[in-house]
Formats: structure tokens, sequence, C-alpha cells
């Protein structure tokens, strides 16, 4: 991700188990300063615990912590320079959202102008300039989201941990403050640690995404690297739409699956190695039957606004197809794909 001297936090062979279930495996992760860092991964990977371990709010059952090489382990939250932003935004009903914002300020007993001036610049900052007076219960929920954004930087910590802000927003507001916290993001200059299972999300905002399954990295990538990229076919199924399938490595640069040898672009592997195939719908070209490598019959096609997506049944797979044209259902048509769309990957391997 970077050099080794800018990790701003460092997390060395974090282990934390609940009974007899183990929920971080022996974990170790950079984060880089002022980097937006996206953990993503499905419910019960272990996402939140990092987030919570990082905060301050939960301590492992083995192994460090550091901040710029500083073992903070036993810290507890308040000696942190790192504020959350939760889910619920925790807002305080009672208070205006002037006062909301000034709360932690007022707790460290900065003047009144000091506080006036932070508060108005953290309003600035999250478009909300204006609305000093106004009561939490009268403003939107992307609203009270940049309220809790701008209490949470209004203290410059180094880190903010952000546990799925966006998840109670509906979809267009959601993308909307995708941007906006970007945007926020890359004006505050301070490293963001970012938790969720929307992998559009992920891809929209993140510097990198750190990929978990079952309490272990599997891969540490920009978001280009790991879709086009992923280690193994869990990140390919669980990042955008894959098909996978089953093939045989027969040497370098070429593959065999559902019965037909493809040109490839991968070596390294053992010959006639057992494979996962990984090609991603839109990656498939869509021919007449006799120009196309292996053909299928079209069973269904749903219209996506961008584009179409069509189930086509060939040699006994469902592949999934994403195209701007789409064919008739029950039509026999070809399919190709370029050696540079045909993704190799060992099976079961764990990146950590």
């Amino acid at each position: 991700m970077s050099e080794e001297k800018n990790a701003i936090i460092r997390l060395k062979n974090i282990t934390v188990k609940y009974q007899n279930d183990i929920i971080l495996d022996n974990l170790s992760l950079d984060i880089y300063d002022k980097n937006f860092v996206t953990l993503l991964g499905p419910s019960g990977c272990g996402k939140t615990t990092i987030l919570r371990i990082v905060g301050g709010f939960l301590s492992p059952n083995s192994g460090q912590i550091f901040f710029e090489n500083k073992d903070i382990t036993k810290a507890p939250p308040y000696q942190r320079p790192i504020n959350t932003v939760f889910q619920r935004y925790a807002l305080f009903p009672h208070l205006n959202v002037f006062d909301n914002v000034a709360f932690g300020l007022r707790i460290k007993k900065l003047s009144n102008k000091e506080i006036s001036y932070k508060v108005s610049e953290m309003l600035e900052l999250t478009n909300l300039k204006g609305f000093e007076n106004r009561r939490i219960n009268q403003l939107s929920g992307g609203q009270q989201q940049r309220i809790a954004i701008a209490r949470a930087l209004v203290n410059h910590p180094r880190v903010l941990l952000l546990d799925e802000p966006l998840g109670a927003l509906d979809l267009k507001l959601r993308k909307e403050m995708q941007i906006e916290l970007k945007k926020i993001q890359q004006s505050v200059e301070i490293t963001f640690i970012y938790v969720t299972h929307d992998q559009e999300e992920a891809l929209t905002m993140s510097d990198y995404l750190v990929v978990m399954k079952n309490g272990c990295i599997q891969q540490i990538g920009t978001p280009i690297d790991i879709y086009n990229e992923p280690k193994n076919a869990f990140i390919a199924d669980f990042i955008g739409e894959s098909n996978i399938l089953d093939g045989i490595m027969h040497k370098d640069f070429l593959v065999e699956f559902l019965g037909n040898q493809f040109v490839c672009v991968d070596k390294g592997f053992e010959i006639n190695q057992q494979v996962d195939v990984v090609i991603r719908p839109e990656d498939i070209n869509i021919l007449a039957p006799s120009k196309g490598k292996i053909s299928g019959i079209v069973e269904s096609v749903i219209f996506k606004g961008v584009h179409y997506e069509m189930i086509i049944d060939c040699c006994g797979y469902k592949w999934m197809v994403h195209s701007t044209k789409a064919e008739e259902i029950g039509s026999l048509v070809g399919i190709d794909i370029k050696p540079i769309d045909i993704h190799i990957m060992n099976k079961n391997l764990l990146f950590s």
C-alpha cells in the first residue's frame, strides 16, 4: 500500500475469540496515513471487530496494536487520537446542531471563541452552514449523518473510524453521501477506516480495500486491482458478478474448461493443475453461433438499466452475460472470451 515508514496503524498477530469461536485469526494489517481504507466482507467476517480494536472498545486475546510505532494495545479510547462514526449516529436529540458538534470541544474546556470557529469550520466542510440552530428531529437522515461526521472531525483526530454509517440511508442519498465522504476525507487529509459489506460502496470511495472472510484477510489492494485481479474465487464472487468454472491448466497460457481449450495470459501453474476460472459477465462477447468458441441457448433476459443481464445455457453451465444488446430468449448464440479476460487462480487460496 505504501512504504512501511508511513504506516499510521499496525495490527500485529491479532486474535480475538468468543467462547469457542475465532473472530480474528492471527491477523496482521498495516493502515497507511491519509488513505481511505475499507474493510469489506460478509456479515460475521470480523471487520467491525477490527474497528473496535483500533478504537480501543475491545481488547484482543493476543497480539498488539501500534499507532505510529507506539504500542496502544492497552490504551483506552480517550487516549487514542481516533474518533468513530457509528451506523446509529448517537446524536443528542435535546441539543441543536451547533451544540451536538461542539460537545467534544466543551469537554476539552476550549474557549467559546475557539469552539465557535471550529464548529463553523466543520459545518462549512459538511455543507451544514446555516443549520446551527436546527433540532436533530428537524433534519433528514443524510443531514444527521453529516452532523455525526462533523462532531467526529471537529477534534481533529488522526484517524476516523466509520462503521457502516450509510446503512440507514436510501439508495439515492447513500450514493450522494459516498461522494461527499470521499471529498471530506481528501479535504481534511486524515486516515479513514471504513466498514461495509456493500461492494459498490467500497469500490466507489476507497484508496485500498481489505477483503475479509472468516476472520482472515483474503486480499489487500486498490479497487481496480481487486476487481480485475481477484486472488481467489471467493473474492471474484463477492466483488461484483462472476462466472466461476472448474478448469485444468494444461500449461502456461492454456486452460481447459467446459471441454474446450482457451488461450489465457496466466502462467506459473503446474501442468494439468486443477484451477478456478473466473470470467466477468461484461467480458463475454456474444457472436453468431458459428463464430463463437462455444455456443449456448439464451434462457432469460433482464433489463438492468445500463445493460441487459442474460443467462445462457452452454454445455450444462449457466453463463451470466452483461451486454448492451439483448438476444432473443430461446435463440442459439456463440460465446467468445479474450485471453486477457480469462482469470486463472488456485483453488481455495487464502491470502493473509
